[in-house]
């Protein structure tokens, strides 16, 4: 068992776990994942987004973000419209509630972010980001969806 526990797929999957529940402690009066929040912001930063470009953006399967896609419409967080040149591709478009969730959410995503970094001395936290980058970008390619972040119009 003590090789389970050093294990780096292990350990970055309790990291997981316990990022997630640190997400639903601190956003729970926000009837908010921790996937909706990268899905909205995402949208927001770039209006008129389609869903598998949006999918790229967050590195979210594509076959299930039309999931996350009917809750947050659901909520009245976004908005979908057929595009002009493909009445099958739905735009996508955060509403102005949409936008009042993040600016209300933030900083309970902020703490998220500080108490999961927190038992580590700040220099040890710039390290642990670096390294999680440099793990992320290095495998970007093995996972079913890849970060896509460079402009694919």
């Amino acid at each position: 068992m003590d090789d389970l526990y050093t294990m780096p797929g292990h350990l970055i999957r309790r990291a997981q776990q316990i990022s997630t529940a640190l997400f639903t402690e601190e956003c729970a009066g926000f009837d908010l994942t921790s996937v909706q929040f990268a899905a909205l912001t995402a949208i927001k930063a770039n209006p008129d987004v389609d869903a598998t470009r949006l999918s790229a953006l967050i590195a979210f399967d594509r076959s299930t973000i039309g999931d996350v896609l009917e809750r947050l419409e659901a909520k009245g967080w976004i908005l979908r419209s057929a595009s002009q040149g493909d009445r099958r591709v739905k735009l996508l478009r955060i509403t102005p509630a949409g936008s009042k969730l993040l600016r209300d959410v933030l900083p309970a995503v902020k703490r998220v972010q500080e108490r999961l970094l927190a038992p580590l001395a700040p220099e040890d936290r710039v390290t642990m980001i670096r390294l999680l980058t440099g793990l992320a970008e290095l495998h970007n390619e093995v996972t079913p969806a890849p970060l896509r972040i460079a402009a694919q119009r």
